[in-house]
């Protein structure tokens, strides 16, 4: 095997790195990380820098890749380690630069590792990757190796390397084959179902119409007025909005009908749109902005017009994003996320491992005591045994 690093996607030819992707997952599609790259979301200013690994046989064909970023910050990556930063800074040690397998300001599941379908030896191409990894983080004194939000399959192969595994907490949906909108309402409680049933009025009687419309059929001046939705938001919580207009312009072009948006008028203006991805089976929700508080409006753009398209669109599952334990109340139920760390400094190493062992199984009640509270009438959910089973 012979294996290298990209400092840029685009060195990569797209049909080549997209023959890896499995579920048309647009995050990890070739045309959404290069995006990312050519208008500036990611590189030095951000603190994302690309250093993507790509491992071929000696014929030179593409057996396997990873997208990793060199991070001198922890912003943009949903699993928490400013505390392990600061315990380093503490001690005058450095905890930057570390590197990162994630999508950038992305906290969906999906493979880390892509593997070429129909590869001889997949798991030897896997544990390559993480060897090189390991082996260049040690060359460059690095502190740290993380992968973030990997699949539960992928765990093992990280944890015979010597991560340590962490736990997290997400809301998630599940498509029982529901026939529509009102037959996912007949599954919720009498009680749940009438909320969403008085949120989904209090926005038509607000004189509001939701359209769900794809990349290309955004014009330009709506992607203008959507950004500026989205940059109000971090601006309003303090947040830094690092995605361009010019990269989500590219994006709707080039990932089309895998980019979603709800977007919502009143007499005929956009005043609010809700940005989601979907692949094969599952739809993502990520951004959203408004430019005025309208009662329920978020909920129905957010969650209840990504419900209502999964379910006419055939597809499995619901991302909504990160955290709100509001969500189950709305049909999404504690679904527990993944994460791979390796440490370099010894002591540090057993003072992460002692803390995540406290910190794992404490995760997994709260998923369990949050199961309780489920909004369906059948109390046996599809989620459970993803929240009672093994790590």
């Amino acid at each position: 095997m012979r294996i290298h690093r990209l400092d840029t996607l685009s060195a990569l030819p797209a049909a080549e790195w997209n023959a890896l992707v499995p579920d048309q997952n647009p995050f990890l599609s070739h045309e959404f990380l290069s995006a990312l790259e050519r208008h500036h979301c990611v590189g030095e200013r951000t603190g994302w820098l690309p250093w993507h690994v790509v491992c071929r046989d000696e014929a030179g064909q593409l057996l396997g890749a990873a997208p990793l970023y060199l991070k001198f910050n922890s912003y943009g990556e949903f699993v928490f380690d400013w505390g392990w930063a600061e315990a380093y800074r503490r001690q005058g040690l450095p905890y930057y630069p570390k590197l990162v397998g994630a999508i950038p300001y992305t906290p969906a599941t999906s493979p880390r590792l892509l593997l070429a379908p129909g590869s001889p030896d997949p798991n030897a191409t896997a544990q390559a990757i993480i060897d090189y990894v390991l082996e260049e983080s040690r060359r460059h004194q690095l502190s740290s190796v993380h992968w973030l939000f990997p699949t539960a399959v992928e765990t093992p192969h990280f944890a015979a390397q010597g991560f340590l595994s962490r736990l997290g907490c997400q809301f998630h949906w599940q498509n029982r084959g529901y026939r529509d909108f009102q037959d996912f309402l007949d599954a919720l409680t009498a009680k749940r179902r009438k909320n969403i049933n008085r949120e989904r009025r209090l926005v038509r009687e607000a004189g509001l119409e939701l359209r769900i419309l794809s990349g290309r059929e955004v014009s330009e001046a709506q992607w203008h007025t959507v950004h500026e939705f989205y940059r109000s938001t971090f601006q309003r919580l303090g947040g830094a909005p690092t995605l361009t207009l010019p990269f989500f312009l590219e994006i709707a072009e080039t990932l089309d009908e895998r980019l979603v948006l709800a977007l919502a008028f009143a007499q005929g203006h956009e005043i609010a749109g809700a940005i989601s991805f979907r692949g094969t089976t599952t739809l993502y929700g990520r951004h959203w902005g408004c430019r005025a508080d309208y009662d329920s409006l978020h909920f129905e753009a957010c969650y209840y017009q990504g419900l209502d398209y999964c379910i006419q669109n055939g597809l499995q599952r619901f991302e909504p994003g990160a955290q709100g334990e509001h969500k189950i109340y709305r049909g999404f139920l504690p679904t527990l996320t993944h994460s791979a760390h390796w440490i370099a400094h010894p002591e540090f190493r057993r003072a992460i491992a002692d803390f995540l062992e406290r910190e794992t199984p404490a995760v997994r009640e709260y998923a369990r005591d949050l199961l309780r509270h489920s909004p369906y009438r059948n109390e046996v959910t599809p989620d459970a045994p993803a929240v009672a089973g093994p790590a």
